[in-house]
Parts: structure tokens; C-alpha cells; sequence
């Protein structure tokens, strides 16, 4: 009995969701972070941040290898897959940055001055990177929904179409035997 839930094929499309939703509740965290710095605000914030940019190195990766699968099909696929991925590296290296700067306002709680300083720097690179996060998931979307790119095209149609070709072939092998 395998107790473990199998690993989806493509694999980018399962991951693709996760710093989506980790990078835009940092920057909304970051943002709360710089009128409210106290409790564990700014820690959440950039705690948020760090999980969404290693969430989006793990997209970039997946989507890296799952890339091939719709790679070679028209020009305008090809070069809307070229931006998706450019987005997505410029998306990986702003939540990395708006992660490092997070931390780093946490870091300095003993300067206030400082803290403050770098947690609206950190809030406004957070804001920078949920701007990428739609411009990357803008050009994934095109991909999926105007050109299908990942989708699965065995239909339900296709699927009755092969049974009733095997159906067909099994009465006329029974018909040659009579």
C-alpha cells in the first residue's frame, strides 16, 4: 500500500501557486510591517518572503524542465514562453532581494531609525515583486488558457471516439471469422 500521494506530472504547474500566495501575503505583511512593528510583524513578513522566493527558485526550476514539454510549437507559443520565463527569473531575484531586506530589517531592531528605513525599503521591493508575480503569472495564463500550453488534450470526445474505433474493429474481426 503506497501511503505517499503521487508527484504530479508536469511539476510546475502543482509548485507555481505556492510563492504566488507566499510573495503577495509578504508584501501585504511587509507593508503592515512598517506602520506595526511590533510582536513578531516583521518576522512573519520576512518570513513570508523567504518562503516565497524559495518557493519561485523551485518554479523556475520546474519550469525550466517542464518547459521542453510545449517548446517547438508555434512562434507566438515559443516567444510567450520565453517572456514567462524571463518574468519568472526577474520575479525569483525581486522576491529574493525584498527576502534579504526583510530580514535584515529584523535584523536591526536595535537601530529603530535604521529599521525603519530598510523595512520600507524591504516593503517596497516586496511591492516590486508582486507587480512581477503578475506579469510572470499574466504570460502563464496566456500560455495555458489562449494556447493550451500543459493541457491535457485527451478529451472526453477523444476517448469515446477511440472506444467506438475499437469497437468497430473488434465486429469486423468477428465478421471475417464468420
Amino acid at each position: 500500500m503506497n501511503f505517499l500521494p503521487a508527484i504530479p506530472d508536469p511539476l510546475h504547474p502543482a509548485l507555481v501557486h505556492f510563492p504566488i500566495v507566499l510573495i503577495l501575503l509578504g508584501t501585504i505583511t511587509s507593508v503592515l510591517a512598517v506602520f506595526w512593528r511590533k510582536g513578531y510583524v516583521p518576522a512573519f513578513a520576512a518570513a513570508l518572503l523567504l518562503l516565497g522566493a524559495i518557493g519561485a527558485w523551485a518554479s523556475v526550476a520546474t519550469g525550466k524542465s517542464d518547459g521542453g514539454l510545449i517548446e517547438n510549437t508555434s512562434v507566438g507559443v515559443e516567444a510567450l514562453l520565453e517572456a514567462h520565463e524571463n518574468w519568472a527569473e526577474r520575479t525569483l531575484t525581486a522576491a529574493a532581494i525584498a527576502a534579504a531586506m526583510a530580514a535584515a530589517s529584523v535584523a536591526l531592531f536595535r537601530f529603530p531609525r535604521v529599521e525603519r528605513g530598510v523595512a520600507v525599503a524591504a516593503a517596497f521591493a516586496a511591492m516590486v515583486a508582486a507587480w512581477m508575480v503578475y506579469e510572470t503569472g499574466h504570460r502563464g495564463g496566456a500560455l495555458v488558457y489562449q494556447h493550451g500550453a500543459g493541457v491535457n488534450t485527451t478529451s472526453a470526445t477523444t476517448v469515446l471516439e477511440t472506444s467506438a474505433v475499437a469497437q468497430s474493429s473488434e465486429s469486423l474481426k468477428e465478421r471475417d471469422r464468420d
